[in-house]
């Protein structure tokens, strides 16, 4: 009966947190343009935030509740569904071309910030230093993101794609779904949170471990789905464009407020040997793969196979160290 109701909240939580985060996102965008800021701008910065509020909602309701292993198990584990699993699903629908400067600009940020990130790391434990370091991190990004925009308004890749996709709604009614969804997300990562806690003790796995797997998977579903729109629309550059923002807010924001609520945080040793050096490993994959160091960059479906085989390699992985963990 209490396992059926520990599914129960965490399938109920992952509908209502996705559906919560397109509302949040939706009232979001439309409130921006309502106020004049850029399609551009919104698209790189406002949606950005707005698929990674789930992530981070969860990991704040997990700090709050004592279960910082969820946290840092989200924020890594869905940087790497990003980008091995819904990249992977993505560019098998429809192969991914790459076209927009400033997502060549991106890449190598984001593989500056995860280095900066694993020297943070490195000593096992996320201060309140790490916190403030990661926080600015994600501050200076979007500050940057705002000003390269501004500058790059003839990137017109990103831009008609962008167009299509931020809703022209009265600025009422953005308000309204902006609270809404807010709302939402906040009822429904309490709801999962409780239910991930209690399923991690009912089978006695670590919260890390559930925070790698079924939180990690769950947050990133509304990257899938923005993803795979994207690829059908053939929007190729809002495909990528948004899993690296989301990646970038995950590493930076969903790590660094829990370290701001609740430093220091314990990290378990093979965080940063196993889980780290994976998600490091595969941005270095999709940085050859998408850059395009002599024209447009691409993903085509092979490499989405090869992400796809590399997702389910890390699970496999995940599933033996639990294994031999209840063996000994």
């Amino acid at each position: 009966m209490l396992l059926a109701q520990y599914i129960i909240a965490i399938i109920g939580g992952f509908i209502v947190l996705v559906w919560g985060a397109d509302r949040f996102v939706y009232g979001a965008a439309g409130a921006a343009r309502n106020i004049g800021v850029s399609t551009l701008v919104i698209g790189l910065t406002v949606v950005g935030f707005g698929t990674s509020a789930p992530e981070i909602l969860v990991s704040i309701m997990a700090v709050l509740e004592g279960s910082p292993g969820i946290a840092v198990g989200n924020a890594i584990g869905s940087n790497i569904a990003n980008i091995a699993l819904v990249l992977g699903v993505t560019a098998l629908v429809s192969p991914l071309f790459v076209g927009s400067k400033i997502l060549k600009r991106e890449f190598p940020i984001m593989l500056f910030a995860m280095v900066v990130a694993l020297f943070l790391l490195y000593d096992l434990q996320l201060s309140l230093i790490d916190g403030l370091i990661l926080i600015s991190g994600i501050v200076a990004f979007t500050v940057w993101l705002i000003k390269i925009s501004r500058d790059q308004d003839n990137d017109t890749a990103l831009q008609e794609e962008f167009e299509s996709e931020i809703p022209h709604i009265p600025l009422k009614k953005a308000i309204l779904w902006t609270l809404g969804g807010l709302i939402l997300l906040l009822i429904s990562s309490q709801v999962l949170v409780y239910g991930a806690v209690n399923l991690a003790k009912y089978f006695g796995v670590s919260d890390l471990i559930i925070g790698l797997t079924i939180i990690a998977i769950g947050t990133s579903l509304p990257e899938l789905a923005t993803s795979v729109m994207s690829a059908i629309k053939k929007e190729h550059d809002m495909a990528i464009g948004n899993i690296i923002g989301s990646n970038m807010f995950n590493l930076l924001a969903v790590l660094g407020i829990p370290a701001l609520l609740a430093s220091p945080i314990p990290l378990a040793a093979e965080v940063v040997s196993r889980d780290y050096m994976v998600m490091l490993g595969l941005s270095i994959v999709l940085f050859v793969f998408a850059y395009g160091f002599k024209g447009p960059g691409r993903i085509n479906r092979i490499e989405g196979s090869l992400l796809l085989l590399a997702y389910f390699a890390y699970m496999g992985s995940l599933y033996m160290s639990v294994t031999a963990a209840h063996s000994t």
